[in-house]
C-alpha cells in the first residue's frame, strides 16, 4: 500500500500547523487505497509544509514547501503517477504541476 506521511508539527504562514488539515484533505480525495500518516517532524522545518511518499518495493519521495492552500491537487495528481509505477520511479513529473518543484529527494527501492 502506498503511504503519504505529512509532517504535522510544520508551520505555515503566521504559526498555523496546517499538515493534519491537509492530511484529512488528502485521506478525503484519496480512500482507502492510500494510507496517509501524520508524523510530528519530517526535518524540514526551514521548508514547511514537509510530506513523503514511500511503500514497500517503491521509491521514497521527500517534498518540502507544500503550500496546503494551493498543493492539494498537484499532490494528488502526484499520488495518481507514484501508484501508477510498480517500483515507484517516476520519470516525467511534469503531471504534478509545482508539486515536482518541492521534490527535495528521490531514494530508491
Amino acid at each position: 500500500m502506498d503511504r503519504i506521511v505529512i509532517c504535522s508539527t510544520c508551520e505555515t504562514g503566521d504559526g498555523v500547523r496546517d499538515g493534519s488539515g491537509f492530511a484529512e484533505r488528502l485521506r478525503m480525495a484519496l480512500g482507502a487505497g492510500t494510507l496517509v500518516q501524520e508524523h510530528p517532524c519530517l526535518s524540514m522545518c526551514a521548508q514547511p509544509l514537509s510530506l513523503a511518499f514511500s511503500a514497500p518495493g517503491k521509491a521514497t519521495y521527500l517534498f518540502a514547501g507544500i503550500d496546503p492552500a494551493r498543493d492539494l491537487d498537484d499532490t494528488l495528481a502526484f499520488a495518481a503517477l507514484y501508484a501508477a509505477q510498480p517500483d515507484g520511479w517516476i520519470e516525467d513529473a511534469r503531471g504534478a504541476g509545482r508539486l515536482r518543484f518541492c521534490l527535495v529527494g528521490r531514494v530508491p527501492a
